[in-house]
């Protein structure tokens, strides 16, 4: 069985009091490594590290920030195969998929933020009092402490060390304690091109996390997660006032209007549902159809999900398992309590056939506004649809959830699709789209889906201060 350690300064070190815990391949259900869980000494080694590596980092000069990523980006790429190898056996997905899928945004993403690291905005030098002159530096924040989720652990991994190492920062990064081996195996690949500390990662598990976050040095703490664990999260950086970057749970409302081509709509909605089983904050998992088209997408869709398949890593499948033995019982859940008002059209079942977490995509209709499917992030291959009268109850529905990350509307009325695009309460809104996403645009949310941006020169910006610096020029 494979032994994972921590990388801290550096180098390879086990937990201190030597804790570990096996992780499970969630399309065998069967144990296949070993991993530390860090206690506080161990946080605390990662946290001074970083600190140490951060007093050389902060002075690198943005060319060579930018030329460290742009390398990195490059071993990644050549080392592309083994990532998604390890990447599969930790998470269940197709091999190919993701491999085609993951991998080149992933990339894009690293190369995006080394151009960043060259692009340091601010006002205009200038006497903005006579006989002073100021100008603005832009500073990194210092230690970043990042958690990050099991959906995508590489290109998650990618989003938090990124705009932090490019802006100069340090960065002490705990994996989630079900998927951290990609994550580790980064931290390797990037100390050839980094000073010893400036990337340091910890596994481990929620109390890992609640360690490093509450930790004195980071300045910063930034996580991708659920809705609890944000708060958790921003409770105890108030502690000492550390900065706080949320990107937490979804439930994207998808507005197909009576005008929209229910077959063509259906089909993306599909693939933006069922893509990575439906672990992914962003999924179309919240239709909303109008009440003319109605019948027809629900018809096209349930066809969609019949036709959309399940595999593991070595097959060529649409989607991989549910990550753990946890969400898989979550899902299930969430279908075993379906109201009577409700009907399930598609799937609803767990896949018996063989072991390992997977599960049928699924669709449900005849829900309530009020039910906890509309209104809880189930994070599973399913899909809902409701049916709506006119504009507003769409948009009142839409709206009327906690969250607020991501949102689409299907219609040929461009004045429409602005009116909405404005009215929606979500950091993202796609038109006649679902789910693509690009470096150059933040991704971010509202409400329960946190604050702050991920992607984008906002995303960059997130992990900079500003600082005023006047002279007297007449002194």
């Amino acid at each position: 069985m494979r032994k994972l350690q921590n990388f801290v300064g550096g180098e390879y070190r086990d937990a201190a009091d030597g804790r570990t815990v096996a992780l499970i391949d969630p399309a065998t259900e069967q144990p296949f490594a070993e991993v530390p869980v860090s206690g506080e000494a161990d946080v605390d080694a990662a946290c001074r590290a970083a600190a140490a590596g951060f007093e050389s980092w902060r002075d690198a000069t943005p060319s060579e920030r930018s030329r460290a990523l742009l390398r990195i980006a490059d071993a990644i790429e050549d080392r592309a195969e083994e990532l998604v190898r390890l990447e599969c056996q930790n998470t269940g997905k197709p091999f190919q998929l993701t491999m085609d899928e993951e991998v080149p945004p992933a990339l894009d993403q690293i190369r995006f933020f080394a151009g960043a690291a060259r692009l340091l905005n601010g006002l205009s030098a200038g006497e903005y009092m006579a006989g002073h002159t100021s100008m603005i530096r832009r500073e990194p924040v210092g230690v970043c402490a990042q958690v990050t989720p099991w959906n995508y652990p590489f290109m998650m991994a990618i989003w938090k060390w990124a705009p932090a190492i490019a802006a100069g920062n340090a960065v002490v990064l705990k994996p989630s304690d079900t998927t951290p081996v990609t994550t580790v195996w980064m931290a390797e690949l990037m100390s050839e091109f980094l000073p010893p500390g400036v990337m340091n990662v910890i596994c481990g598990d929620r109390d890992t996390g609640a360690a490093l976050v509450r930790h004195r040095i980071p300045a910063m703490a930034s996580i991708t997660g659920s809705v609890r664990a944000g708060m958790d999260v921003a409770r105890s950086a108030a502690d000492d006032l550390k900065r706080v970057h949320l990107e937490l749970g979804g439930k994207a409302p998808v507005i197909v209007f009576d005008d929209a081509d229910a077959g063509a709509a259906a089909e993306a909605i599909a693939g933006a549902g069922y893509f990575n089983a439906g672990q992914d904050c962003t999924a179309a998992s919240r239709v909303l159809a109008g009440g003319r088209v109605y019948d027809d997408f629900v018809a096209a869709l349930v066809e969609q999900a019949k036709g959309t398949t399940t595999g593991g890593p070595d097959e060529e499948a649409d989607y991989g398992p549910l990550n753990n033995a946890n969400q898989f019982s979550r899902v299930r859940g969430f279908l075993e309590r379906v109201p009577d008002n409700a009907e399930v059209l598609a799937g609803g079942h767990a896949v018996v056939s063989r072991s390992g977490y997977f599960h049928e995509p699924t669709v449900v209709a005849g829900l309530e506004q009020s039910d906890e499917m509309i209104q809880q992030e189930v994070f599973g291959p399913v899909i809902t649809v409701q049916r709506f009268d006119d504009e507003e109850k769409a948009l009142a529905w839409a709206n009327d959830v906690e969250y607020g990350l991501a949102s689409s509307v299907w219609t040929r009325d461009h004045g429409r699709a602005m009116r909405m695009a404005r009215r929606l309460d979500f950091g993202c809104v796609w038109i006649n789209t679902h789910i693509p996403l690009v470096a150059e645009m933040p991704h971010g949310g509202f409400k329960h889906s946190g604050y702050g941006k991920d992607l984008s020169m906002y995303g960059f910006e997130d992990y900079t201060r500003i600082k005023h610096v006047m002279s007297n020029i007449e002194g």
